[in-house]
Formats: C-alpha cells, sequence, structure tokens
C-alpha cells in the first residue's frame, strides 16, 4: 500500500482566540486543511496559516464549512445545491488568493464538519461540492470519507473529472458501513492514546478496524486525519507519524 498522507485541520483560530496547536502539527503532517472563514478562522490567520505552510513544505488544502462559527461548522444546514456550491466557491477563492500572495499552491479540497459528513449522506450535497471543485479549478483534489464501500462516490467523481482522496480517521468511531459516528453519540471520539494508535496502525496496514457495535470494517484510504487540539495530543500526533513512516515528499502532487 501506498503510504497515507498525515493530515489535520488548521487555521481555526479567530482573532484572538488561539485553536490548535499548528505550529507542532506543521512539522509532522504532509497535508494542511486549512479553514476558510465561515466555521472558523479569519483573513489574518488564513494568511499566516498558508505561510507557515508553506515554510514547512506542506501541501495546502482549503477546509470550507457551512457558515456557522458559533456551532463551530458542527450543525448541518438545510442549503439548497446553488448555496453549497456559492459557499464553496467563496471559500476556496478566499483561500486560493492568499495561496498565490504567498507562492503556495493550494492543491486540493477538503470540507468541514456537517458539510463533509452531508456530502456522503446527500447525494445533491456531493454533487454540489463536486461541481463547485470542478468550475473553480478541476485539477484539484477532494477530499472525502473513506467508507466500506467507496464505489458510489468514486464513479460521482468520475463524472465530474475530479480525482478524491479517500480520509480514514485515528480518533473517531465507525458505524458498521464505515460512517463516522455522530459526534452527539457516546463513544464517538475515542479517547487513550493507545487506542487511537493502534487505530492509525491498522489501518495504515489495510488490516479491519472495529465499528462501534463491535462488528470489523476495512478502510480503504490514502489519508489519515489526525487532531492537535493539546499538547498530548501533539505526542500522539508524532507517535502517529513515526508509525507510518517518513511518508511521501511533502510537495504533494
Amino acid at each position: 500500500m501506498a503510504p497515507l498522507l498525515l493530515n489535520a485541520d488548521m487555521g481555526e483560530s479567530f482573532g484572538p482566540w488561539r485553536m490548535g496547536w499548528d505550529e507542532a502539527l506543521m512539522a509532522v503532517v504532509d497535508l494542511a486543511n486549512v479553514a476558510c472563514g465561515f466555521h472558523a478562522s479569519d483573513q489574518d490567520h488564513m494568511r499566516k496559516t498558508v505561510r507557515l505552510a508553506g515554510e514547512h513544505g506542506v501541501t495546502v488544502g482549503a477546509h470550507p464549512g457551512y457558515p456557522d462559527l458559533v456551532g463551530f461548522g458542527r450543525r448541518s444546514l438545510m442549503c439548497s445545491v446553488d448555496e453549497v456550491q456559492n459557499l464553496v466557491l467563496y471559500q476556496v477563492g478566499a483561500l486560493a488568493a492568499f495561496c498565490r500572495a504567498e507562492g503556495v499552491p493550494m492543491q486540493y479540497v477538503k470540507p468541514h464538519g456537517a458539510l463533509y459528513n452531508d456530502m456522503m449522506h446527500r447525494p445533491e450535497v456531493l454533487e454540489a461540492v463536486l461541481d463547485a471543485v470542478h468550475r473553480f479549478d478541476p485539477q484539484l483534489r477532494l477530499m472525502v470519507m473513506a467508507t466500506a464501500d467507496n464505489r458510489r462516490v468514486q464513479q460521482l467523481a468520475g463524472a465530474y473529472g475530479i480525482d478524491i482522496w479517500l480520509e480514514a480517521f485515528a480518533d473517531r468511531a465507525y458505524d458498521p458501513r464505515g460512517y463516522l459516528v455522530s459526534r452527539s453519540e457516546a463513544g464517538s471520539v475515542h479517547s487513550g492514546e493507545e487506542r487511537i494508535l493502534e487505530q492509525a496502525s491498522r489501518i495504515a496496514r489495510g488490516e479491519p478496524v472495529s465499528a462501534l457495535d463491535g462488528s470489523s470494517i476495512t478502510l480503504e484510504a490514502d489519508a489519515l486525519c489526525v487532531h492537535g487540539d493539546n499538547p498530548e495530543s501533539i505526542a500522539a500526533v508524532q507517535r502517529i507519524r513515526r508509525i507510518l513512516g517518513d511518508g511521501v515528499d511533502r510537495g504533494v502532487q
């Protein structure tokens, strides 16, 4: 199997409020999903994060979400297809401006939170996102959730001429179909560094992982998402990096 691309959500601070440990994360990840201002971040933190990624040779992707700063983009909004297209185009375009200013290429799009989950459960949302990415730049990849059966998403992305990265999570629980368990349910987020490391290792080796109900599922993934909200999680990410090895060259194509 090809090495998994280690990615993390970054640039989620807002004004004087700090979120995450971007400086430490940037030293170990391959991909930086940069918040674009709707669920988190602002213009100053967006540019700062793009600049930091460039200094570390980390590949930059846009991380658009629903317009929901209060809910951190984790609440599903009943947006029309046009509204989904427009909110994606607006945010991707904003980040592209900062990437151009810093001389750092933007290479992919990874929707955030509820928008990311809605793509997997509502085909019209996925099509709206795919259409927006295609209209902006068909060379951009789209990152989507790896599930037990990726064929529907792969076929739809192919129809739009968009390459995808399938993403798994080291610290999230899965249901028997390979979908993420809602954060509103108990046990949706793994606690304990060893459990997170075990799931990361099994995904990296292509081995089955345990779903929340105890069943086994296999996730064929290109990327592994990690979170760095505190010093303890940074230590876990560093251990995951060692498990995965050096991965690929930072300037992912």
